[in-house]
């Protein structure tokens, strides 16, 4: 049972941290008044058991004044003493279940939010997110594990744990209650006191096993549906952002396919989850069905001999119900145990994908260097399978210089522009950022956020930063005025916006944030001629002064450049003015 051992360890991996974390006396408030709401409901429960004795013996005995006080007031009974009346039991139990229920969510809510915030955090700090796709691309949907398994994870901890303690409490009330009310029994010359107590846990111990015997394929099965189930989802959302694309090869038969195969798997793996449920549920239905009858056949013998009332016969059943549904938690609750296991173990995922990815190397050292400057030393970079692209390549660049860097596709220049940009992991050497220098990195494919046009064009930065005016004046720089009146539209604009606008659009961002040094990876390729002679024009009009290094090829931008490199096997070649 060593799985048992290392799955209640990544549990508590996953749980501990919220509870000692700057919220924790908040949460561990939230908690304890849980709890005693729900000891209360507990202790509001033995009382029912004694109530309902007192009730159904007024009923046997025709005692209707009893009858009448049990229900709205209060009544003394000998056996029981002063019991209150159903009405204001029910009534206080309903307010306590509902505050119970209202604050468990609340706390489930915090606890969630808390989470969402540490695996944000471990996803986007260090850019592991960029580094998870490079070192471990067999970690699927990562967006899925934070938004729905956090979520399952907290909703089920929470419905499981405090289900768990109320079994716990309950047992160990009842089970003194159904003791004292079963007596002995004489099996085979041996008298055996409290015998309903023993028949109540023999019979859950053997529904336990079978339920783990008859369900254990569930585990497996609930962790590939989740995994399937975010499968399918990403490439429906896959397909709606790439819209243009798929409509213009005509490949919607091609994405049918691929969605039905998607779709035929997670299939396979629902009717395998409905016949093990089907199974497992007729063990459940039956084991609960056994439980509410089998209690009143073994003390019937009592009842008849008239050693016990009717009251008794009715308590001793609850009694026998509660000690016997306490017991057989882990029969109850098997399915949702599988469901919050496979949650654990991927949520336990994520963090060691995190791991591994900070692991894998920094690549060159990116650091402060003299202001005005950026420098490149012995640098080497490497491609995660552990080619080797680029060696001791060196680079001294100066304030106000345009270089050109260009080579053969597949040589390592965008690779070279992400190591400028300090997030490529694979490589050593050194690379010295100017300092106090405001940068900005325009990739080939532009990346544009949700949300409405002015928070695209000021992207990465604040849009409360800048007015609309500026704005607007960055957009007609970048032959975007059209879309002038269009800033506070919130749309796709990734889809919306034709390749040349959105590179366009991310010469906007650089007229709009004005820096000092500007990194361009192919930023003009998807323009004409024509616009990206126009576009570089208006950039050293509007920027002058501005240091430029640019991948490119096409000779309309090399006129704009006083130096060119090479990327040429393996080497960065200086090769004079461009």
């Amino acid at each position: 049972m060593r799985w048992i051992v290392t799955f209640i360890a990544e549990a508590w991996a996953l749980t501990a941290p919220y509870w000692r974390s700057e919220e924790r006396w908040r949460a561990r408030l939230l908690l304890a008044v849980v709890i005693a709401l729900n000891l209360s409901l507990v202790g509001m429960t033995v009382l029912l058991t004694f109530w309902q004795r007192a009730f159904y013996n007024s009923l046997e005995s025709r005692d209707w004044n009893g009858f009448i006080a049990l229900l709205f007031t209060w009544h003394r009974t000998e056996a029981e003493g002063l019991l209150p009346g159903f009405v204001l039991v029910a009534v206080l139990y309903i307010l306590i279940a509902v505050y119970q229920l209202y604050l468990r969510q609340a706390l489930q809510m915090r606890w969630r939010r808390w989470l969402t915030d540490v695996y944000l955090a471990q996803w986007l700090s260090d850019r592991a997110y960029y580094r998870m796709a490079l070192t471990d691309p067999g970690m699927d949907n990562p967006d899925q594990r934070i938004a729905d398994d956090v979520r399952l994870f907290v909703e089920d901890m929470l419905s499981l744990g405090i289900g768990l303690m109320n079994s716990i409490v309950t047992l160990g009330s009842f089970v003194l209650v159904l003791w004292s009310l079963s007596g002995a029994i004489t099996v085979l010359g041996m008298e055996i006191p409290g015998y309903m107590v023993w028949v109540a846990l023999i019979y859950a111990l053997l529904g336990t096993w079978l339920a783990h015997l008859i369900g254990r394929p569930l585990i497996a099965l609930n962790f590939s549906l989740q995994r399937l189930e975010a499968d399918f989802r990403y490439a429906l959302v896959r397909l709606r952002e790439n819209t243009e694309g798929i409509a213009l090869y005509g490949g919607e038969a091609d994405e049918k396919r691929g969605l039905t195969q998607r779709f035929g798997k997670l299939l396979v793996n629902w009717w395998d989850i409905m016949r093990a449920t089907k199974r497992l549920t007729f063990f459940t239905a039956g084991y609960a069905q056994v439980a509410s009858i089998f209690p009143i056949v073994v003390a019937a013998p009592a009842y008849f001999a008239g050693r016990m009332p009717l009251g008794g016969l009715i308590q001793t059943s609850s009694a026998f119900g509660q000690v016997q549904g306490s017991l057989s938690w882990f029969v109850d609750n098997y399915a949702k145990l599988t469901e919050w296991r496979a949650t654990v173990q991927r949520l336990t995922g994520f963090t060691q994908a995190v791991a591994k990815a900070r692991e894998a190397g920094t690549g060159p050292v990116a650091g402060q260097g003299q202001a005005g400057q950026l420098e490149i030393r012995d640098m080497t970079l490497s491609l995660p399978d552990g080619r080797v692209l680029l060696t001791d390549a060196a680079l001294h660049v100066a304030a106000g210089e345009a270089v050109l860097i260009n080579g053969p596709s597949g040589s390592g220049k965008s690779t070279l522009f992400r190591a400028m940009a300090g997030i490529w992991p694979f490589g050593s050497g050194m690379i010295a950022l100017p300092e106090g220098a405001r940068l900005l990195f325009l990739p080939q494919r532009p990346y544009l956020p949700l949300g409405s046009l002015k928070r695209a064009v000021c992207y990465p930065q604040d849009e409360a930063d800048f007015s609309d005016a500026d704005v607007t004046a960055a957009l007609e720089e970048a032959g975007l005025g059209h879309l002038a009146t269009r800033l506070q539209d919130v749309d796709s604009w990734g889809q919306r916006l034709s390749g040349g606008e959105q590179q366009r659009l991310s010469f906007a961002r650089a007229f709009l944030q004005r820096p000092d040094w500007l990194f361009l990876d192919e930023a003009t390729a998807s323009l004409d001629p024509a616009a990206e002679h126009e576009l570089h024009e208006k950039l050293q009009h509007a920027l002058p002064g501005i240091t430029m290094i640019s991948i490119a090829h096409r000779p309309a931008v090399e006129q704009f450049h006083a130096r060119l490199l090479t990327v040429e096997e393996g080497k960065l070649v200086e090769k004079g003015s461009a």
